[in-house]
């Protein structure tokens, strides 16, 4: 419906010659779309996609800090390839060693740029007054983390992969090639799904980004330290060494490969275990929390 103003007011050089509403009649696109727009919106944010240039500095920084190990892997393979076996050069578990400092800026700054940002400012309220719930929206927000996280967990090994099939370094044979493709892939979202879990949760409990970002910088800091104090020093089970939430998911990674890892002590099995409690236990907070968040439309 659209009325009209007969009484036209002049102010100036503006002039209101109309206002009324009218209904929307375009496509709509269903809650899929909804949350997938949220999704894309908070990527964007978070990589300073249409911002100015100083929203740029980190994530820019900590993808660096991702590639450029992997671009020298895949050129030191092209320069040395009659020479070096390609797991002398780096073996894909073992890549995540030279970008932890990448994944965990990453993982400090990306949940709470993309949870407190919209608590802060107002847009949770207007999120909810569409067809989203709090549900979908932690969905949309979640499928944010573990995709912005993505370009330091998964992007780097895959280029390394790439990089060697090329140069005639890779996996032998197209059924060798897609195991390691799975497992890259495995791997990658097991390191993403857990330290979206745990930085959600920490985005979670305060309305401040800078607290949350030390948050998870403490934890995955301070985590390894004490199970190792517990396990070295105080000479407790091995087992206490699971409480090293940082370490766990690339320990993992090492299991998916089918290696060691760094932790043999561990059993597989408790080693996907205690990922899984981190990412249950994570996300369980943070559904507790925004349960209880007042929000006002």
């Amino acid at each position: 419906m659209n009325v009209s103003d007969p009484t036209a007011t002049t102010h100036g050089a503006a002039q209101i010659v109309d206002r009324g509403f009218q209904r929307y009649d375009g496509k709509r696109a269903g809650v899929v779309q909804a949350v997938w727009s949220v999704a894309w919106q908070s990527i964007r944010a978070t990589l300073g996609l249409g911002r100015p240039a100083r929203h740029k500095i980190f994530p820019v920084l900590a993808v660096a800090i991702a590639y450029v190990p992997a671009i020298v892997f895949v050129g030191v393979a092209a320069l040395f390839n009659d020479i070096l076996d390609p797991s002398e050069v780096a073996d894909y578990p073992g890549y995540y060693a030279f970008i932890t400092a990448a994944i965990l800026l990453f993982a400090g700054l990306v949940a709470p740029e993309v949870l407190v940002g919209d608590r802060r400012n107002g847009m949770l309220a207007l999120y909810l007054s569409t067809p989203l719930h709090r549900g979908t929206y932690l969905v949309a927000k979640g499928l944010a983390v573990v995709l912005t996280l993505a370009l330091v967990t998964l992007g780097p090994p895959l280029l390394v992969l790439i990089g060697y099939t090329f140069e005639n370094a890779g996996p032998d044979g197209i059924g060798n090639w897609m195991v390691v493709l799975l497992r890259i892939f495995i791997s990658a979202f097991a390191v993403s799904g857990a330290l979206t879990a745990i930085s959600m949760a920490a985005s979670s409990i305060t309305d401040r980004r800078a607290f949350a970002s030390i948050g998870v910088v403490l934890l995955a800091l301070a985590s390894p330290a004490v199970a190792s104090a517990l396990v070295d020093g105080a000479e407790l089970t091995p087992n206490w060494r699971l409480i090293d939430v940082f370490s766990m998911p690339f320990e993992l990674v090492y299991r998916v490969f089918g290696e060691p890892g760094n932790f043999p002590e561990l059993s597989t099995l408790n080693v996907g275990l205690v990922n899984l409690a981190w990412v249950v236990g994570g996300l369980a907070v943070v559904a507790w929390r925004y349960s209880r968040l007042v929000v006002s439309r």
